[in-house]
């Protein structure tokens, strides 16, 4: 083999390479964009439950589990019906609700089934304006997404 055919060969193997690494680079899920906006769809649906002083719909963004963890402050409660116990108490009226607006959204899809979502909360209230940040975790099921995990910090 000559020079002139070693180098070509050389090129050809150069090309062949940097074609399969450009391959390799890109995403390795299918596209998560749908199951990401299903997801941002339940968060506004819980959004708009909470702002009518529906907390029985906002909780159906959650996984009805007794594995449900919702950890919030210094306090980590487990199972659907303790999250939602939780909230009647510390949210007894529409007062003490208020309106809820969650911003800074960013839904990562892990996996076909599972996903992590982080995110602020504001509440506006007559006499207050709570706010801070969260991250949960969802994970789809039958019945679509639904979170599993949530861990919630308020702003001092």
């Amino acid at each position: 083999m000559n020079d002139s055919n070693r180098l070509m060969l050389r090129r050809a193997a150069f090309l062949l390479a940097a074609l399969l690494l450009a391959a390799c680079a890109g995403p390795l899920r299918p596209d998560t964009e749908p199951d990401a906006n299903a997801i941002r769809t339940l968060l506004i649906s819980q959004q708009t439950a909470w702002n009518r002083g529906d907390i029985d719909g906002f909780m159906q963004g959650y996984r009805q589990s007794e594995e449900l963890r919702f950890a919030s402050g210094d306090t980590v409660t487990y199972g659907w019906k303790a999250t939602r116990e939780r909230y009647l108490q510390r949210y007894p009226d529409r007062a003490a609700m208020g309106k809820l607006t969650f911003s800074d959204l960013q839904v990562e899809v892990l996996a076909p089934d599972a996903a992590v979502i982080f995110g602020r909360f504001s509440l506006q209230r007559e006499k207050d304006r709570p706010h801070g940040i969260f991250t949960l975790v969802a994970r789809k099921f039958g019945e679509g997404w639904r979170i599993v995990a949530d861990h919630t910090s308020a702003a001092p």
